[in-house]
């Protein structure tokens, strides 16, 4: 994986400067009270997808949440396990697998939409192809050197 000096040269500044401050409005519309948003996207395959650490607002210092953004619906969850890019693109792809599958049953996922319930069979099949390559890239090696 890129360091963040690779990363910084690799993305142009405004693109990330504007995606921080779409990721910054976007964890106030969640009601998510959290510490520094990265300066640079931890992950990153520009200009199509992004994951960005969050510090923990309760914990300074540590990455308390993970957010993707891009061609993508912009998400966000908590990190867990190994604490790593890596593994927030598994659990989006997981969570939004889930998310596909309920918006096709005509069900909701508490907690959690895309879009609203008048498109979601649009969306549905949309969703559920970010999720497989999000799935794929996960277990793609090369993806994390």
């Amino acid at each position: 994986m890129p360091d963040e000096d690779e990363i910084e040269d690799e993305i142009p500044e405004e693109w990330v400067a504007e995606f921080r401050q779409n990721i910054a409005r976007y964890l106030a519309t969640q009601g998510v009270e959290h510490g520094t948003i990265g300066e640079v996207p931890a992950w990153a395959l520009y200009p199509y997808v992004a994951i960005w650490a969050i510090e923990s607002g309760k914990a300074p210092g540590r990455v308390g949440w993970w957010v993707i953004c891009g061609d993508c619906p912009t998400d966000y969850v908590t990190c867990t396990g190994d604490r790593t890019p890596r593994s927030a693109v598994e659990a989006f792809a997981a969570r939004w697998r889930e998310g596909a599958a309920a918006m096709l049953r005509g069900e909701r996922v508490p907690d959690w939409s895309v879009g609203n319930s008048e498109n979601a069979l649009e969306l549905a099949p949309l969703l559920a192809a970010r999720a497989e390559l999000l799935a794929e890239w996960g277990q793609d090696d090369g993806m994390w050197d």
